[in-house]
């Protein structure tokens, strides 16, 4: 594994790869890795002769008060991870490399997408990860990028982008890695204290609890979402939830009836940390007791 920190280094070797005709996944993280991370370069490793990987915590997608400075990193620990799974280049920029002196150009998906979930408690959130990803995609220009379903609004968000600003390359996303008790793998996780570790695991539990309604019958938006809501505030009491929303899956519009390729998504606070999850469910019929086609 070839680890680089500079953008030319970076150029200079995937040009040469490039050139020979091999084909290159990207996988794009802010380091800490966990099994989520590892099972998207498991994966790229499968479908690709080359993978990169990188290791950037991006200063653009932290708003003010929120945990820049403290977020995990383990830059030793990430090396050996990488290593572990075939990687063949790790990416390690310094922010002034990405971010030099005098930089003021953003990317921006504009429109209700990027004005709901997440965003409405992280409004320059998304402006961040579309910036730091299309940096990335003109640096490594993969055949095949690899995101996970947890950050769903965030897929949604980059494969606009994508189509948007025609990058040649395929958003490839995978299923969300989950602990033994349901609780999706984020780096985030180590800041829970045990209590809050154990409470979050309701987290899951609520969601699959809603796609049982789902699957019962169930199609009303409203009473899927105040489903979630009783199970969260029974389950962890001091949990404060900044938002549960029943979405359309590719456009995030907000659903009254369900219908379709639905979106189940959540962000609560778990004392300072604040989790995000969500399901998918698609071909939804109506009242037909589960999926229908």
């Amino acid at each position: 594994m070839e680890i680089v920190e500079s953008k030319t280094a970076l150029r200079t070797i995937l040009g040469k790869s490039r050139s020979a005709g091999k084909s290159i996944g990207f996988v794009p993280t802010m380091g800490f890795l966990h099994a989520g991370h590892l099972s998207l370069m498991r994966r790229a490793r499968q479908e690709n002769d080359l993978v990169v990987v990188s290791i950037f915590v991006n200063p653009t997608q932290f708003g003010p008060n929120e945990d820049l400075d403290t977020y995990p990193r383990d830059a030793d620990r990430d090396t050996e991870l990488m290593r572990s799974e075939n990687v063949d280049i790790a990416f390690f920029p310094p922010v002034e490399e990405i971010y030099p002196r005098g930089f003021t150009t953003f990317v921006a998906v504009e429109g209700p997408m990027t004005q709901v979930l997440c965003a409405t408690s992280r409004p320059t959130h998304f402006r961040g990860v579309t910036t730091i990803v299309a940096k990335l995609f003109n640096l490594v220009k993969p055949d095949k990028a690899y995101f996970g379903q947890k950050d769903a609004q965030q897929v949604v968000v980059i494969q606009q982008m994508v189509k948007d600003l025609d990058f040649d390359l395929q958003v490839v996303v995978c299923p969300i890695k989950r602990e033994a008790d349901g609780l999706a793998m984020s780096s985030r996780n180590t800041y829970l204290s045990p209590r809050h570790r154990a409470d979050a695991a309701v987290l899951f539990q609520s969601l699959a609890e809603a796609q049982q309604m789902i699957a019962g019958g169930e199609r009303s938006a409203s009473a899927v979402v105040r489903s979630i809501a009783t199970k969260i505030g029974a389950a962890a009491q001091d949990a404060i939830i900044d938002y549960i929303a029943v979405v359309d899956a590719e456009t995030l519009a907000d659903l009254e009836t369900l219908q379709g390729d639905i979106l189940i998504a959540l962000a609560v606070k778990f004392g300072k940390t604040r989790l995000i999850d969500n399901i998918r469910i698609k071909g939804l019929g109506p009242n037909c007791g589960g999926p229908c086609r």
